[in-house]
């Protein structure tokens, strides 16, 4: 069933309880890079995003295999985003019997991967 045109794959992880804004920084490193630059990119990273990151890419190159019968190492990530999902709202008790509140933020991870040169 392989097509001879161009054919996007994606994957999304969704509810990742991590800050977007720290995930982007991750995901900024593997736009526009073939799989295995990518995945290499991700394994020597000191982030905590890398992880969540590297499961979705990952994901993302087995529904292209196993989907859409395209070879993994033709495959270069063509998109790669974070969205911000809910927030999960604590209060943390202060002085004099105020509060304060914590934002526990999550994050929704996307990447697009399609067939084509590393650019």
């Amino acid at each position: 069933m392989a097509n001879t045109q161009v054919q996007e794959v994606k994957a999304t992880a969704k509810f990742v309880r991590m800050a977007p804004r720290k995930a982007r920084m991750v995901v900024d490193l593997i736009r526009n890079k073939s799989i295995d630059r990518a995945l290499e990119a991700l394994q020597f990273s000191t982030r905590a995003a890398a992880e969540p990151v590297t499961k979705v890419l990952k994901s993302a190159v087995a529904n292209a295999e196993n989907n859409h019968n395209l070879r993994a190492r033709t495959l270069v990530v063509k998109a790669a985003y974070v969205n911000e999902g809910p927030t999960l709202k604590r209060i943390r008790p202060r002085a004099k019997g105020s509060a304060s509140r914590i934002n526990k933020r999550t994050s929704h991870i996307t990447v697009v991967v399609a067939p084509g040169k590393e650019a």
